[in-house]
């Protein structure tokens, strides 16, 4: 079964009325933030309300996922106690740089929750594919391209070409470990224009959604990354093709002038299968 995470929309977890707005936005993932978002003074109080609310299952039946402080600072072990507690769809672990990181953490929360992994580092995304394979229970990695591109001295310019091929290295490597993985932000709220054409870089480099910062990137994010009615026709004419083709006992067909082989096949079953989802 699909899963769609389009959209993961950050929350932050010291705003209250943020997180109470959060359950009309549309957004595929919710990711409550006890770190970035969130001043060191007001860590407690954070945890405590989005803890609360997760447990309450405020959110309904969305994908809701918890973003802890990092491994060695003052509020990781308290914060994974609660998420235990509380009981989210995942947690999310930022500055992951190598497997250990994932195993200790899976100990920590055994039994508990999905964990997810952001890479914000090069040697994070060096270890990318090592990391992704640490655990079954780690399903997802996410970009964190901020710190990536900080870290690599990288400039912001459009189409991205400083980080394409951290982008690249983490994409093989998730997908080497049959994991879903998601883009970084945009941080720039007023450029709509460049924000869409970054979503459809990300779609055409093989990622499975974006995360955002704000509740205004959600509907162009999801329309993104949502399979488009061209490619949902054209999804049922290959297996319907496929189909025909395997009753008259040949092994390829052919659909718009186009070979249509068993990869083909697959691809359109999961295409068919994301808008199915979605309905």
């Amino acid at each position: 079964m699909i899963r769609p995470r389009r959209s993961a929309l950050y929350m932050p977890g010291a705003n209250e009325r943020a997180l109470e707005k959060a359950k009309s936005i549309p957004a595929d993932v919710l990711v409550l933030d006890l770190e970035d978002a969130v001043a060191p003074d007001a860590k407690a109080a954070a945890r405590e309300r989005v803890c609360a609310l997760v447990a309450d299952r405020a959110y309904g039946e969305r994908e809701v996922v918890i973003r802890v402080n990092a491994p060695g600072t003052p509020w990781h072990a308290d914060d994974l106690r609660a998420v235990a507690q509380a009981g989210p769809s995942a947690v999310l672990l930022p500055k992951v740089s190598t497997p250990q990181t994932v195993l200790e953490v899976e100990q920590a929360l055994s039994p508990g929750p999905e964990i997810w992994a952001m890479l914000e580092t090069p040697a994070a995304v060096l270890a990318a594919a090592q990391i992704a394979a640490a655990s079954e229970r780690l399903t997802v990695l996410v970009l964190g391209t901020n710190d990536l591109a900080n870290e690599l001295r990288a400039e912001p310019v459009p189409g991205r070409a400083p980080l394409l091929t951290a982008l690249s290295l983490a994409l093989l490597g998730a997908r080497a470990a049959g994991k879903v993985i998601l883009d970084g932000v945009y941080n720039d709220l007023k450029d709509a224009a460049g924000f869409e054409a970054e979503c459809v870089q990300g779609r055409q480099l093989g990622f499975d959604g974006k995360t955002l910062i704000h509740p205004s990137q959600v509907e162009p994010c999801n329309r993104v990354f949502a399979p488009s009615a061209e490619q949902v026709a054209e999804s049922r004419e290959i297996l319907a093709a496929w189909d025909e083709a395997l009753a008259e006992g040949r092994g390829v067909a052919t659909v718009r002038g186009r070979l249509v082989e068993n990869l083909h096949v697959a691809n359109a079953q999961r295409i068919l299968a994301m808008a199915e989802a979605l309905t």
